[in-house]
């Protein structure tokens, strides 16, 4: 038989992949833990005469990429062939894994290859971090336990461990000896800036290709591959470059390709002009999905054929198949498009199941029993948002919403026959309200002198609320004064003329911010929920017309310094192409929808607090809508980004 080509390089082997842990990172003695890694997966493949090649997750030739990994661990392997799974990495200058410095150091070696020099390229230095072993001379070792594979690979000296060297891994048992937990590793993983933890089974095989239940990926924070599928023209300070990106991924149910969203942040100068060039070469006359994306988030889109693969950074996957807060992290040259597959929206605990319709049901609102009906009834049709979910809505946002609604008479817009039907302002409490409900009586004009008189609700607790949504009262809205501590808001309504969207209001409101703070004042930013978008400040004054004229003259020091985009008048004619601040909302008779109140829309949209950075970062009207089930999520990470307000109030300038 004659011996083996010592030049052979082990046979390319599909690798295996870590499957989602549901969020739950698994604990026991049958686990080890890995740090996860945020490079490129790579597989080291070693001839017995020490020929090295380095291949992708799809089996793409990286050696030529990364020259200086080729033969460092040869000296080690005494004419034994090897085969290593793992990661190549770069580290930024803090010591940590650094993904976007690996893209840019393949964009420079793209340009460098694509320029023809004849010079090595190192660029920026790289290191293989391996951390499986499938082969270790002529023993293949796919069916050998992981603790054993792990053993081996952990005995292979490392010439060269800035190079080639083996990834930490701790078992159960070892941090349980330390008096620690997996949750300790966790943490730790994240402060030293990991991208996660990985646990595997220590009985378990290598599958070539599959995601089985014996390596679960814990992630810290969220990515996602995506399809670009097109792209859109930057403005402003990004004209005449790229803005933003069009994603698409395939649904994991029927294989189709969908579109999931847009990024339009965490780009370089560099990056985006290389992405453009390389877009332009792909154009399109129309869209590659199965179906058309909402036409608002196609406004100015070229589209592209859906060949490029990248990463992005995302916080949430909503139930409508959209990622939320993304930013981009990089090309995935390492990947196919085929390959990627849309996330799937982590479920809600599912709701109890509505009464049959028209049948009345009893339940407790904080310390009273309330009668719902109508609970299946659908509101939002486009959505099939029901009335029991409006009022679930509302009894989940309670703790931040009370607080912007107590001692403020509430104006109700009801829309008993949904946002497609009949709408009606209803101020008065109406006939057959809870004899319980607190109420206020006020003059007519709202301007607390003289002439018929009103009674509203005050809403100022959980059963209040949960009434009033069952009444179908989609929208409330306040005044900027309550009954009892007098005028302590300021506010600016930011509303878009035809031509302009709350893109152009968030462009305003970056204006107004710094007006303000100059001022003395600390804004707050919200969006309506509909169009556009509202500023406050917490305030103290005596004189209940001082916030009208402080913000009428603002607004038309920013109408006179850029006439055509803004406008401080009313007239409807003069807002074409132009943001209409309204400062009028101040007067003491007009009313603003409170923060986390839901719109009458098409979709279930909410006037949402925003940060500022999100401001300064819409480019897109995407970008600053939010939907009630996406509300309930951001106050997870953010809790009342309006908490402040009444804390910051001081007196009007």
């Amino acid at each position: 038989m004659a011996a083996p080509d010592a030049s052979r390089v082990p046979a390319w082997v599909d690798p295996m992949l870590a499957k989602a842990d549901g969020g739950r990172l698994r604990s026991g003695p049958e686990w080890t833990y890995e740090y996860k890694l945020d490079g490129y997966r790579a597989a080291m493949r070693i001839a017995p005469d020490g020929t090295t090649v380095l291949t992708s997750r799809n089996n793409i030739d990286f050696t030529d990429e990364f020259a200086e990994l080729a033969g460092v661990l040869a000296p080690a392997l005494d004419g034994r062939a090897a085969y290593l799974d793992g990661e190549v990495v770069v580290y930024g200058e803090d010591g940590r894994i650094d993904f976007e410095l690996m893209q840019e150091r393949r964009g420079r070696y793209v340009r460098h290859q694509t320029a023809g020099r004849d010079k090595p390229f190192d660029d920026l230095p790289v290191r293989f971090l391996a951390f499986d072993l499938l082969r270790l001379g002529d023993q293949t070792l796919l069916t050998t336990p992981y603790d054993e594979r792990r053993r081996l690979l952990a005995g292979l000296p490392m010439p060269d461990p800035y190079r080639v060297s083996v990834v930490r891994a701790v078992t159960f048992d070892e941090l349980a000896a330390d008096r620690r937990t997996p949750d300790d590793f966790l943490k730790h993983a994240a402060a030293a800036g990991y991208e996660g933890v990985v646990a595997k089974l220590r009985n378990s095989a290598y599958v070539p290709g599959q995601r089985p239940d014996s390596w679960l990926k814990h992630p810290l924070i969220r990515t996602q591959e995506v399809i670009i599928c097109g792209w859109r023209p930057g403005q402003r300070s990004f004209t005449g470059t790229l803005g933003g990106l069009l994603l698409g991924a395939h649904d994991p149910e029927t294989g189709d390709l969908v579109y999931i969203g847009d990024v339009g942040t965490g780009f370089s100068q560099a990056a985006r002009a290389d992405l453009q060039a390389q877009l332009e070469a792909l154009e399109r006359r129309t869209h590659p999905f199965v179906t058309m994306p909402p036409r608002e988030d196609t406004v100015r889109a070229r589209w592209v054929e859906p060949r490029l693969v990248g990463e992005i950074v995302y916080r949430q996957f909503t139930r409508a198949g959209r990622v939320r807060h993304t930013a981009w992290r990089g090309l995935r040259h390492d990947k196919k498009p085929g390959d990627v597959v849309a996330p799937r929206a982590v479920p809600r605990e599912p709701a109890p199941a509505p009464p049959p319709s028209g049948q009345r049901i009893t339940v407790q609102a904080g310390n009273r029993r309330l009668t719902l009906s109508n609970l299946d009834k659908v509101l939002y049709p486009a959505d099939g948002f029901t009335k029991g979910e409006v009022i679930n809505y509302y009894s989940r946002v309670a703790p931040v919403l009370l607080p912007h609604l107590a001692g403020r008479p509430v104006t109700f817009i009801r829309y008993p026959d949904g946002v497609t039907g009949e709408k009606w302002f209803e101020k008065n409490v109406p006939n057959g309200a809870p004899s319980w409900l607190r109420t206020v009586r006020l003059p007519s004009t709202g301007s607390r002198g003289g002439g018929d008189s009103i009674d509203y609700a005050l809403l100022d607790d959980l059963p209040a609320l949960v009434w009033a949504a069952n009444m179908a009262a989609l929208e409330l809205h306040v005044p900027q004064w309550t009954v009892d501590g007098g005028t302590d808001r300021l506010v600016f309504d930011l509303d878009p003329g035809p031509g302009t969207t709350i893109v152009e209001c968030a462009r305003v409101a970056e204006r107004l911010h710094d007006i303000l703070v100059a001022d003395g004042l600390t804004p707050y930013a919200k969006t309506s929920g509909s169009k556009g978008m509202q500023l406050y400040c917490g305030i103290r004054t005596d004189d209940p017309a001082a916030p009208s004229a402080y913000a009428k003259r603002l607004a038309q020091r920013l109408a006179r310094e850029t006439p055509e985009s803004v406008t401080a008048v009313m007239a409807k004619a003069q807002r074409t192409g132009r943001v209409f601040i309204d400062w009028s909302q101040n007067n003491p008779a007009k009313t603003t929808v409170a923060p986390y109140s839901l719109r009458g829309r098409d979709h279930p949209t909410v006037s949402t607090p925003v940060t500022w950075p999100e401001v300064r970062a819409c480019e897109h009207v995407s970008h600053l809508r939010f939907t009630a089930e996406e509300v309930l999520d951001r106050l997870d990470d953010h809790g009342d980004l309006l908490a402040g307000l009444c804390d910051d109030a001081v007196p009007l300038p």
